[in-house]
């Protein structure tokens, strides 16, 4: 088979444009948290798992942490349990958190873990329990809700993931943490992942979900924004309702010393290299 000369060029172009940021993230840590929504149908998968694999190869450590709210609701939907929310967060009762066990850190973690393997990735799946990597405590709600087994990070150990990368393997971790006592916690994704972004020292953290990017009031993408735009967007209302949490993480971890944050859309093929590997990216860059 033989391609055209434009096409041949185009993909010249395509590569020279990545080699710089292959070269400066050489050796460096990225945290990449895949949300549920990303993850509906094969081609998507796929598209993410060559996107990891790609980063390993290219000599960057990437560690993968990630969500599975609709297929949480989804199975609890089955066995006739209705989901229940309070600020964002899903109320963990204890059949609930045997069904966040279950589909966390079993159905969606090996599916993740079976992607990245079949496109040539050394992939390796975990919870927050093992190596008692994410220690946690019971949430306590600013109304005062309870919300069950839902848990905040309290310490994260990372000895478990640094000897993986060492090995040469790809961390792929289901939030799920592990109490004083030994009980389970359910925690939400995007601040596992800004919790284990800062304790990595990672050169980025890139949220991947089912939104473009945050928009402005026109709905176009903003991007390229320091810590103080970001605030200043919140105060005026730009950024509401469920982004905040998650910019609240992305802030967080710049803040703490992470390099950049990046919010994407995780339904669009190959969107973390895109994102990695040209000058444009396709989401929100936020850095301090």
């Amino acid at each position: 088979m033989t391609i055209d000369l434009a096409t041949a060029q185009n993909i010249a172009r395509v590569l020279t444009e990545a080699l710089p940021y292959i070269q400066r993230f050489h050796g460096k840590t990225m945290v990449v948290k895949y949300g549920g929504n990303a993850m509906k149908d094969d081609t998507m998968i796929e598209s993410f798992a060559r996107d990891i694999v790609l980063m390993k190869a290219v000599g960057m450590n990437p560690v993968v942490i990630h969500g599975g709210g609709p297929q949480i609701g989804a199975h609890l939907e089955r066995l006739g349990k209705k989901s229940e929310f309070i600020d964002g967060m899903r109320v963990t009762d204890a059949d609930t958190m045997d069904v966040v066990e279950m589909m966390l850190g079993g159905l969606v973690n090996k599916a993740v873990v079976s992607a990245i393997n079949q496109q040539g990735g050394r992939a390796v799946g975990l919870t927050g329990k093992d190596g008692g990597m994410i220690r946690a405590r019971k949430m306590t709600m600013p109304g005062g809700q309870d919300v069950g087994q839902v848990g905040e990070v309290e310490q994260i150990d990372p000895r478990v993931i640094n000897h993986l990368e060492a090995g040469g393997f790809i961390p792929v971790i289901a939030p799920v943490g592990v109490g004083a006592a030994g009980e389970a916690y359910n925690i939400n994704a995007d601040i596992a992942a800004g919790k284990l972004a800062t304790v990595l020292k990672a050169e980025k953290l890139m949220l991947l979900t089912n939104i473009r990017g945050l928009l402005d009031k026109d709905g176009k993408i903003l991007t390229g924004l320091k810590v103080p735009q970001v605030q200043a967007l919140i105060a005026d209302g730009t950024i509401y309702g469920g982004m905040l949490p998650k910019i609240g993480c992305a802030l967080d971890a710049v803040n703490a010393g992470v390099k950049s944050a990046h919010i994407i859309d995780g339904r669009i093929e190959h969107s973390v290299l895109l994102e990695l590997f040209t000058d444009e990216g396709i989401g929100t860059l936020i850095r301090g």
